[in-house]
């Protein structure tokens, strides 16, 4: 019979120590033996979630991570397990999600003799982990493991791992009242915040009062930070325009007068315009990645960097000052430094940026301001980062108020990361309505997560842009006249819809704009008994978003070489 409590003794204690270090949630493949995730139904306050692939696991707890603000750990083993975990566990270090990955070591016996599989893991990891450690004895683990969370949400938040050798899974847990006892009178792992020196911001404060032309960009360390009332009042003293990088959506309502979009490859022409004609530019809890920086000049504007990690200072721009602090408490200290003095000419530019109509003719902008109409401002958005689902960062499609929470990919852009995310995501605000805008690709390539929402009753609704294919590969190629054959998928059924319908959800196609309001209403009553909701819209290659255009051009007919036939 099945014993009382699932996982052993030992990892009973590891569970408990995770959960009072402020980790609600475990997930991961079961393995052999109880483990780590059978433990995990056995301690008040921590959740464990099976799932079918660790890959998907990985995304679920980066999308949990960052919608809830607490650390999430995934369970692996040596061996395939984590390996597969990697893409997600890439996505999620480029995000900076706090995610804690507990591992386990063959014997010692076993190393470099062809264990059974035996993994390097530390050396595995480093590409995506800030930090690594070894447990070898039972006397380390307590230590290691509370040590893994505060890494894991301090400083730049990001992926660590703790692997724990098979010697001390064997042997016996450390006493249970003291080690225990102390962490529960430690409490949870506290997020440390820090202010930049005085006189750095007093420097910084005398170059922003100089400023005719101020602008903010916010990024997810700012939104990490809770920095939305602060960077209202600051925006409104300083008379700034107000840009978010896609990890920084919702820190400001994006109805405020001073909100202009996200910067960079997002941004339509005039809201690049206005970027390249400011003087003065505060980056807040970003690290101007690419993206961000895509299509317009960081050059000729005076640049004050602020991050609670120096290490991004001068990673892609060389700032004038470098604040290091946290976003929230930096641009509360700024707001007070400065006086009332906003430009009324850049006012009035910031207004026309806000102004300026959506294109018409798109049905994939046709299906955005549906699902706004639908949902509303306060919901839980999930983005992926294809051709068309980028329709969902271009301003004002989708406007969100503070209060919604946004998963989107990080630099990395792994394709399916926002589908299996969204599960972690709907879990942590099961409050508000979970909207997933991903295409066909890349909810073809995570459809291993649905069953799992399913198993949980999470109503999820998936709007999925069908271009029958890879659309980003297929437009790059016909920019560059080349074959896009392979970037085409056979006709047919798409297995997506087939899938959700088996796993009892719901599916709809649109069409045309028309049949948007009625599909959406429907799917929101799915997705409310907890059911599978999916919505496909089967869009044309040439319904591209204006950012993109801007940045690579046109988008001419597709151009397929060795015409004799197809594949």
């Amino acid at each position: 019979m099945p014993s009382a409590e699932p996982g052993t003794p030992l990892w009973r204690h590891v569970a408990a120590v995770l959960a009072g270090a402020g980790c609600h949630l475990v997930t991961g493949v079961p393995s052999d033996e109880p483990a780590l995730l059978d433990a995990a139904l056995t301690v008040p306050g921590l959740k464990g979630v099976p799932v079918r692939d660790q890959r998907a696991g990985a995304c679920l707890a980066a999308g949990h991570a960052l919608v809830s603000g607490s650390p999430a750990v995934l369970a692996t083993n040596s061996g395939p397990s984590l390996p597969n975990a990697m893409a997600g566990l890439l996505e999620a270090a480029s995000l900076h999600a706090p995610v804690v990955v507990v591992t386990t070591r063959i014997p010692r016996s076993g190393l470099g003799r062809g264990g059974f599989q035996q993994v390097d893991q530390r050396a595995l990891c480093a590409a995506v982990a800030k930090w690594h450690v070894l447990a070898e004895q039972v006397d380390q683990l307590d230590w290691a493991l509370r040590q893994a969370v505060h890494r894991a949400v301090n400083g730049a938040p990001g992926v660590v791992v703790v692997e724990i050798a098979e010697e001390v899974l064997q042997g016996e847990p450390p006493p249970e009242t003291a080690p225990l006892a102390e962490t529960a009178a430690q409490g949870p792992v506290r997020r440390l915040r820090s202010a930049p020196a005085a006189d750095d911001l007093g420097r910084a404060a005398e170059v922003m009062a100089e400023a005719t032309a101020p602008v903010i960009i916010a990024g997810g360390g700012a939104k990490a930070s809770g920095a939305g009332a602060p960077l209202r009042a600051l925006a409104e003293t300083w008379g700034a325009a107000v840009f978010a990088t896609a990890a920084g959506r919702a820190v400001l309502d994006e109805d405020h007068p001073r909100y202009c979009g996200l910067a960079g490859l997002y941004a339509g022409a005039p809201a690049a315009a206005l970027l390249d004609d400011a003087d003065v530019i505060l980056a807040l809890g970003t690290r101007l990645e690419e993206t961000v920086r895509t299509g317009w000049t960081l050059s000729r504007q005076r640049l004050i960097h602020v991050d609670i990690d120096p290490d991004a200072f001068g990673l892609a721009v060389r700032p004038e000052i470098a604040l290091a602090g946290d976003a929230a408490l930096t641009a509360r200290l700024l707001a007070a430094a400065l006086r009332p003095n906003p430009s009324p000419a850049w006012s009035e530019r910031i207004a026309a940026v806000r102004a300026q109509p959506v294109p018409e003719g798109s049905l994939a902008a046709s299906t955005l301001r549906a699902v706004a109409a639908r949902f509303g401002r306060d919901l839980v958005l999930v983005q992926e980062n294809g051709l068309h689902d980028m329709w969902s960062y271009h301003f004002p499609l989708l406007s969100l108020s503070e209060r919604a929470k946004v998963v989107a990919p990080g630099e990395q852009t792994m394709m399916g990361f926002g589908v299996a995310a969204s599960l972690g995501a709907a879990l942590a605000q099961p409050s508000l309505p979970t909207v997933v805008i991903c295409g066909d690709g890349a909810m073809t390539m995570s459809m291993n997560a649905l069953p799992v929402a399913t198993e949980l009753g999470r109503g999820i609704v998936f709007v999925v842009f069908d271009n029958g294919g890879f659309g980003w590969p297929r437009h790059v190629r016909a920019l560059a006249g080349s074959d896009t054959r392979l970037t085409r998928f056979p006709g047919g059924e798409p297995p997506y819809e087939a899938v959700v319908r088996a796993l009892g959800g719901w599916t709809a196609r649109c069409h045309t704009a028309g049949d948007l309001g009625p599909a959406l209403e429907e799917a929101a009553k799915h997705a409310a008994n907890g059911t599978l909701a999916l919505v496909a819209v089967p869009v044309s290659d040439t319904d591209i978003p204006p950012g993109v255009l801007r940045v690579y051009g046109g988008a001419p007919e597709p151009h397929d070489k060795a015409d004799d036939h197809d594949t």
